[in-house]
């Protein structure tokens, strides 16, 4: 089973490298179908969902005088919860076959299927010009709002990452494969990422080969 789980920072164009890597590898692609499942196996709404589990702690929900203890006990319930049904929503679809899964913490959550473990980053300006690109009809922000933003959602990933994962989220020991999308033509350089992928797997099946073999061989005949 080859799967790849990526991670990417904010505006990064991480999700365009999942979606273009699962083509060019002719594998599932999985993304916001995972919000759309745990929502539905949750019975919530699904933009609650997400809010929920991209903020990640609930010290980010802003609270008003009327929302008693009980009540944010529960949110943290709820959110507790979330976090249950996704993981067992990513390792459900990485086990159905081969498959490419962007975010939700997928390298910590399946590190026991041994992921080929991708982190897309890109500098700074290149993500804030990406996200002003991105950004909808009458979404007129500044570059310090626009990074604001970048912290924020990166801090919100970093955060649920250490809470599921024995390594750090964005330092390359945690990863097999660091990109730097700055300056790059996404669409040009993913079938050389995904040569790479395939070479990583071919050589992961050959060593655990090579080690069935060899016990085979130091095995004591009966």
């Amino acid at each position: 089973m080859r799967i790849i789980t990526l991670s990417r920072e904010f505006g990064s164009g991480g999700r365009e490298v999942g979606k273009r890597l699962a083509d060019e590898l002719g594998v599932a692609y999985y993304d916001r179908e995972i919000i759309a499942e745990v929502a539905e196996k949750s019975a919530m709404d699904e933009n609650y969902v997400e809010y929920a589990l991209d903020k990640g702690l609930l010290h980010n929900f802003r609270f008003t005088f009327s929302h008693t203890f009980s009540h944010v006990a529960m949110m943290n319930d709820n959110v507790c919860e979330l976090f249950m049904v996704q993981n067992q929503v990513v390792r459900r679809l990485a086990e159905n076959g081969d498959c490419v899964i962007v975010g939700r913490s997928a390298d910590a959550v399946l590190d026991d299927l041994h992921p080929f473990k991708l982190f897309v980053y890109a500098d700074l300006p290149a993500k804030i010009a990406r996200c002003r690109q991105r950004a909808g009809m009458g979404e007129e922000l500044s570059d310090r709002e626009i990074e604001k933003k970048i912290k924020q959602v990166d801090k919100a990933r970093a955060n649920y990452h250490s809470i599921v994962g024995n390594t750090g989220w964005g330092e390359r020991e945690s990863y097999h494969l660091c990109v730097n999308t700055t300056g790059l033509e996404i669409k040009q350089f993913v079938p050389l990422l995904a040569d790479y992928a395939r070479r990583w797997f071919d050589a992961q099946e050959a060593a655990r080969a090579q080690e069935t073999t060899r016990a085979q061989e130091t095995a004591p005949q009966e």
